[in-house]
């Protein structure tokens, strides 16, 4: 493959907002005819240094389905667990595979992988960003409550980790209302801010940040919350428990929205935590239709950036 003509999905950035379209409407169709040979005889590397449960599994599936075949391949797998540069593992594998799907801490690393891999590389999830996710998100909204442009979104705790930079980035590009609430000391930096201030004066996206959850909630089409404890942050599990209680989504915060509300999770939840179980398994959660979707939008993902 010609370096030159290769495709990265490493943000929600790197989408156009015509191809955000092109992904839902190819999404629709995947979701009612699963089975295509898009990537017939094309052989996909996964290299995780993170565990994970639907970001493998749903790849894993979505390739097999498409035709292709997926090589999983952990640190412990392969050298770059044992000292080889970055660089040179990218050069060497673009040699053999057909894309690669990245899962990892920093973010600099996928960065660097992309920028000497010829082949497309596509962003399972770093500790800055998961925009598969967050794509797969927005796809759910409108799915089940239409059009997102006039939809309220509350995400609520941590408020500056990767869920939540995917969410600002995707709601200030696309136009949305998006709420962000949270304890004061985790709430997204000044340069996100900045950002997302500058992409929302194209879309007309209206970007809040709303210390109280009860006003945050008011009038809410969608109420969204993560772990509060993130992978690599578990010495930190008990202070940001105390911190985040208060904005934990409970029956009493979802009566304040609006009645048609849903709630959305991108799973792991911490049941008890960040949610209670009466939310997460009542008639307002998506959160399984949410983790079936990761497997057709990355199929989508996959048809469209790999050749």
């Amino acid at each position: 493959m010609n370096k030159k003509n290769k495709r990265d999905f490493l943000e929600l950035s790197d989408l156009s907002l015509q191809e955000f379209e092109q992904v839902w409407k190819l999404t629709f169709d995947l979701k009612k005819k699963p089975i295509r040979n898009t990537l017939k005889n094309k052989v996909i590397g996964m290299i995780f240094s993170k565990s994970s449960t639907r970001t493998r599994v749903s790849f894993e599936v979505g390739i097999a389905q498409l035709g292709g075949r997926s090589l999983f391949l952990s640190l412990q797998d392969i050298q770059l667990g044992r000292g080889e540069s970055i660089p040179d593992t990218a050069r060497v594998l673009s040699r053999y595979l057909d894309a690669i799907i990245i899962r990892t801490y920093a973010h600099e690393d996928i960065q660097l992988f992309a920028q000497h891999a010829s082949i497309p590389v596509i962003n399972g999830l770093t500790d800055l960003a998961h925009p598969l996710q967050v794509l797969t998100d927005l796809f759910t909204i409108q799915e089940k409550l239409g059009k997102i442009q006039n939809k309220k979104i509350v995400y609520f705790g941590d408020c500056k980790n990767n869920m939540a930079y995917s969410w600002i980035q995707g709601a200030a590009l696309l136009g949305c209302h998006f709420v962000l609430s949270g304890h004061p000391e985790y709430l997204p930096s000044c340069e996100v801010l900045s950002l997302a201030e500058n992409l929302s004066k194209k879309s007309g996206a209206k970007i809040e940040l709303i210390e109280d959850p009860k006003t945050a909630v008011k009038d809410a089409d969608v109420l969204y919350s993560d772990v509060w404890t993130s992978m690599g942050q578990e010495a930190e599990a008990r202070k940001r428990k105390n911190d985040l209680h208060p904005w934990q989504i409970n029956s009493e915060l979802l009566k304040r929205a609006k009645k048609t509300a849903i709630f959305m999770h991108c799973l792991p939840a911490h049941r008890g935590e960040e949610v209670t179980e009466e939310v997460l398994e009542g008639p307002h959660s998506v959160v399984f239709d949410q983790a079936e979707n990761r497997l057709h939008v990355q199929k989508a993902i996959l048809s469209l950036f790999i050749r």
